[in-house]
């Protein structure tokens, strides 16, 4: 399969036979011009928010997730699981959903607009991950310290960061979470896996950042 950043908590995940999307932003709340009509055939939002829900810019056709539950689309399993969009259980910023997504023997883990470190249950649920997308720009979602600590408990094999860098936001620089992690900054366009880039994982975690 084949991950693209799309920009902020955007991405596009190519596999041989479906293509999936999750959170498609809009232009204003970011700053940023999202492709319009991306192509996918599964649509993953993570919460309502303009800057994660804009299903405008997906193809039509997609079949449209936005909320936790147990989901097979495509002889995909996504499990989506409940979370809270802030420290307050949902006060401030509402509810937020994240996606265990389990594509061609490689278990994706999106956790959107997090604003909490995790619970045992939701740490249960979620199990064992190859990939973990993350915010770490704080202010909206978990900061670069609180990330560091979800993914010391996940213990993915990559870790790609997101939803940072961003002025019109106040997002912190993903410097930020490089220099919490102690990992020097390596970029890439896109990234190929499959299920055997992940059979030996006592390296620990390697964080990637992607190019948008």
């Amino acid at each position: 399969m084949t991950i693209t950043y799309l920009g902020h908590a955007s991405f596009k995940i190519k596999g041989k036979d479906v293509t999936i999307v999750i959170d498609p932003y809009d232009d204003s709340s970011t700053g940023k011009k999202f492709p319009k009509q991306t192509d996918a055939d599964i649509l993953l939002m993570t919460h309502n928010h303009p800057d994660h829900h804009n299903r405008e810019g997906v193809s039509e056709t997609a079949f449209v997730i936005d909320g936790p539950g147990e989901y097979d689309v495509k002889d995909v399993p996504i499990e989506g699981i409940f979370s809270y969009h802030d420290k307050k259980n949902g006060e401030e910023r509402g509810m937020n959903t994240m996606y265990v997504i389990d594509l061609e023997g490689v278990k994706i883990l999106h956790v959107g607009d997090l604003g909490t470190t995790l619970s045992e249950e939701q740490l249960e649920k979620i199990g064992n991950i190859h990939i973990l997308m993350i915010p770490v720009g704080g202010k909206y979602t978990i900061d670069a310290h609180d990330a560091a600590k979800v993914i010391s408990e996940i213990e993915p094999s990559t870790v790609i960061p997101m939803h940072y860098g961003n002025d019109k936001l106040g997002l912190d620089s993903v410097d930020t979470f490089l220099k919490e992690m102690g990992v020097e900054k390596e970029i890439v366009k896109s990234l190929k896996v499959t299920k055997d880039d992940f059979s030996d994982e006592s390296e620990g975690s390697k964080v990637i950042v992607m190019e948008s």
